[in-house]
């Protein structure tokens, strides 16, 4: 959303039309619900694009008839067909969340956390038909905090990536920017997280599960099993002096709740059991009648 306020706020371009993903249901009551993207658009009464498909004939008709010079892209999350890139002739600029090409794919900011990188960035690209492999406009760094979280990232790369595109764009539209073919060394790639991804491993070292429970927050959101039932967690503080415990092992220490890892333990944050808000662990431990001896 910042980047299609920044560039409905440039004086440089006119926007003829938003795409975005159709209406899907939402909330208990299952209603229809426009995306953000599509409320900021309305709002401006702009033409909303909503395709099942971007190759869906009447959308491709549409496009054609709409003849934009440039369609700038952010988290769209759909391959572009060869057929919709070539109706614009500046073509498709995608904002990525990455320092392309290292971690090419849908959730890069995730891997870049639980890699443990230091620092992450975004790039502006021109689409091509592959994934994320297109010549690269511009950069930005973003250094990454020792308690950032995906969310935290994606927070502040969504503001400046905003800055990036317009400036990427201003600079085609003058004519004085080009882009540079992609190098072949440095490709990793992020693919979509899924809960099994999310799932916590407790018999890895302590650093390895804090980096993919702040990799996973909020979305798809880190979980452990406690007494068969599901039980989400907020990011933990490794405790490199507290030692002694298995992996999976609880230890109810003070006002704390540590949990083993393969190398020691971690003190738990928020958690959220089934069918409950997310409260303190301490809370949650409080609550119930027998506490479990381990995590799983």
């Amino acid at each position: 959303m910042p980047s299609l306020r920044a560039v409905l706020g440039s004086d440089r371009h006119e926007v003829a039309a938003v795409l975005t993903r159709p209406d899907a249901p939402t909330g208990r009551g299952r209603r229809l619900q426009a995306s953000p993207v599509a409320a900021i658009a309305a709002e401006q009464g702009l033409e909303v694009l909503q395709p099942a498909r971007v190759a869906d004939p009447g959308f491709l008709a549409r496009l054609g008839e709409l003849a934009p010079d440039c369609c700038p892209v952010v988290a769209f999350g759909a391959l572009i067909p060869s057929v919709a890139l070539a109706v614009p002739r500046y073509g498709w600029v995608n904002l990525h969340f990455s320092l392309l090409p290292a971690w090419r794919g849908a959730a890069p900011v995730q891997h870049a956390l639980m890699a443990g990188d230091d620092v992450t960035g975004a790039t502006t690209f021109r689409l091509d038909e592959g994934l994320d492999t297109g010549p690269v406009y511009g950069v930005l760094t973003q250094p990454i905090g020792l308690r950032d979280t995906a969310g935290d990232l994606l927070a502040r790369l969504a503001g400046s990536g905003a800055d990036l595109l317009l400036a990427t764009l201003d600079g085609i539209e003058a004519g004085r920017l080009d882009a540079r073919t992609q190098g072949a060394d440095g490709v990793t790639h992020a693919p979509k997280l899924t809960a099994a991804d999310a799932r916590v491993d407790w018999s890895a070292p302590a650093t390895a599960i804090d980096r993919r429970i702040r990799g996973c927050t909020p979305a798809p959101g880190a979980w452990t099993s406690v007494d068969d039932e599901r039980l989400r967690l907020g990011p933990v503080l490794p405790l490199p002096t507290v030692a002694g415990l298995g992996p999976g092992e609880l230890r109810i220490d003070g006002g704390d709740v540590v949990v083993g890892t393969a190398t020691h333990g971690v003190r738990l944050g928020d958690v959220q059991p089934p069918g409950r808000r997310f409260m303190p662990a301490a809370a949650w431990i409080r609550g119930l009648r027998t506490p479990p001896e381990l995590v799983r």
